[in-house]
């Protein structure tokens, strides 16, 4: 199995970055992983939210094929602990899912076009975290999951 993030914008922050290389280093041993960074959308402070949203819907829609099983980080998704995650991420590759691509959006979410085309949504957590920092969160709880699934010590009860 395939899995893909997509993100809006780089990450401006040099400690985030150096965090999110480490774990996508990591993650090479366990999975078929790979970041996308979609460029900022240009001209955005003219553009009203829902106009940004939907201005970064089409740039993110681009990069989904349509047989890809698609998962919004979102606010209002459903919330895993780590092992529940591990439990999802392994449950994807017993469906014979074969491209599992997970999109964090922009500062103002997503359009309807993207929740129609979702196939679920997922909340790291009940508080809000900056779009930069989302993407180390989600790749170290990545990272988690497969050396929970492979009974590896990274993890512990």
């Amino acid at each position: 199995m395939n899995i893909k993030l997509l993100v809006v914008g780089k990450t401006n922050e040099n400690y985030l970055q150096v965090g999110i290389d480490e774990y996508l280093k990591r993650l090479t041993r366990y999975a078929n992983f790979s970041m996308e960074v979609i460029a900022d959308v240009k001209n955005a402070k003219s553009l009203t939210p829902a106009q940004l949203k939907t201005a970064e819907s089409v740039l993110l829609m681009a990069k989904i094929e349509s047989g890809d099983h698609l998962v919004l980080l979102d606010e209002n998704g459903s919330e895993y602990s780590s092992e529940g995650f591990a439990k999802f991420i392994e449950q994807q590759g017993i469906r014979s899912v074969k491209t599992l691509v997970f999109v964090v959006g922009g500062a103002y979410g997503f359009d309807e076009v993207m929740y129609k085309r979702a196939n679920g949504k997922l909340s790291l957590s009940k508080m809000t975290f900056s779009h930069q920092m989302i993407r180390l969160l989600f790749v170290e709880q990545l990272y988690r999951a497969h050396t929970i699934i492979k009974g590896e010590p990274y993890h512990h009860k």
